[in-house]
């Protein structure tokens, strides 16, 4: 297993909501490439809760939807776009029992459209949140055209 960067850091005024770590109020999400998977290992804060000490559906939804942009921008080696997501939430994920791991995994591409399968286990390693991500992926110039996409070498430099 091995830490990806995050090249967008370097880029000024860069402050997405799930992985800059520059956000204050943001999820702060770090990402590792493990096989075929993409796996971020996430600790939940209680001012993102819904219920007490339950984590926000939306919040799952969002680390869900991230960390599949980042199977796609490592392992397909360009940039895309939500087209549509199917979340299932089996599980409350607690807020303040340690750390929570999110996997995600490359189901199939059709045509430029990639689904990807997430899942989201509690702390005790239960499977409590999955979702079917589809990503309206870009040809690489067209990406780094208009998503300002960095490249794939540079998710991995510090790491050869």
């Amino acid at each position: 297993m091995r830490k990806l960067n995050n090249p967008y850091s370097k880029v000024e005024g860069y402050n997405c909501f799930a992985c800059s770590p520059k956000n204050e109020n943001g999820l702060r999400m770090e990402f590792y490439e493990d096989g075929d998977y993409i796996i971020c290992d996430w600790e939940p804060r209680g001012f993102l809760q819904g219920y007490f000490n339950v984590l926000h559906g939306g919040i799952q939804s969002t680390l869900m939807d991230e960390i599949a942009a980042w199977l796609v921008q490592v392992k397909l080696k360009t940039a895309g776009v939500t087209s549509a997501m199917n979340a299932r939430f089996l599980r409350s994920v607690p807020t303040n029992e340690g750390n929570i791991k999110i996997k995600a995994k490359l189901k199939g591409m059709r045509r430029n459209l990639a689904d990807v399968d997430v899942e989201l286990y509690c702390p005790n390693g239960e499977l409590c949140a999955k979702a079917e991500v589809t990503y309206y992926t870009f040809p690489e110039d067209v990406a780094k055209e208009k998503l300002s996409y960095p490249g794939y070498e540079t998710f991995i430099e510090d790491n050869l």
